[in-house]
């Protein structure tokens, strides 16, 4: 998903002419990234497994948060990579660079650090969803690791989901879904954390 994402957001940035065609296409992409994430778990239920004849498991869950976070990275990227000033392309076009080596010694260095974090952030918001994992591969309890990768996993937030609305016995369940919802809290800040600790770091190396 992060390389595709940085690609088409290169291409639409850096080469894609400005017309209705590319118009169309950035339009699609946002309207994507705010697409409920049941929508996205129908289509990888009726694509992958229907369609292709995936069993629900790891791979199949893994493809269907990758379409997910795929229009949010690209819409990210593309922002941090038009952040970059024009000034910067020019002195490197001026001196000789192509396109390509302008893009890849200069623009993506100076928007790495917005890239990262966007990367991050989807990353921490993908690992919160439910309702993507529910139809393409997450089991309440496996007792054992996936071998291949056609196994169904165990997810937190499907965890916590089945405690809230199916446990047969709700007081006992509390404990559980409330120390699993921590953990999942913590998780999900400490990706946070990383993205602003990043940001700053790479901030400090590219200023303009």
């Amino acid at each position: 998903t992060f390389p595709m994402g940085v690609f088409s957001a290169i291409y639409l940035s850096e080469y894609a002419r400005d017309n209705w065609i590319t118009n169309f296409i950035r339009i699609g992409i946002s309207n994507l990234a705010g697409v409920p994430s049941i929508v996205f778990g129908l289509f990888g239920l009726s694509f992958f497994s229907v369609f292709l004849g995936f069993k629900p498991g790891l791979l199949t869950a893994s493809m269907t948060l990758g379409i997910l976070a795929l229009p949010m990275m690209v819409v990210a990227s593309e922002e941090a990579i038009r952040s970059v000033p024009q000034e910067f392309r020019l002195a490197s076009l001026a001196l000789g660079a192509t396109q390509w080596q302008t893009i890849w010694k200069v623009v993506l260095p100076s928007a790495l650090h917005s890239i990262l974090t966007a990367t991050i952030i989807v990353i921490g918001r993908v690992a919160g969803e439910t309702a993507p994992i529910i139809f393409t591969g997450a089991a309440f309890y496996t007792s054992h690791l996936p071998r291949n990768l056609f196994d169904q996993v165990m997810a937190l937030p499907y965890y916590v989901y089945v405690l809230a609305t199916s446990a047969p016995d709700i007081d006992a369940a509390q404990p559980i879904e409330y120390g699993t919802v921590l953990v999942l809290m913590i998780i999900v800040l400490s990706i946070n954390m990383v993205a602003v600790f990043l940001r700053g770091h790479f901030r400090k190396m590219y200023r303009w």
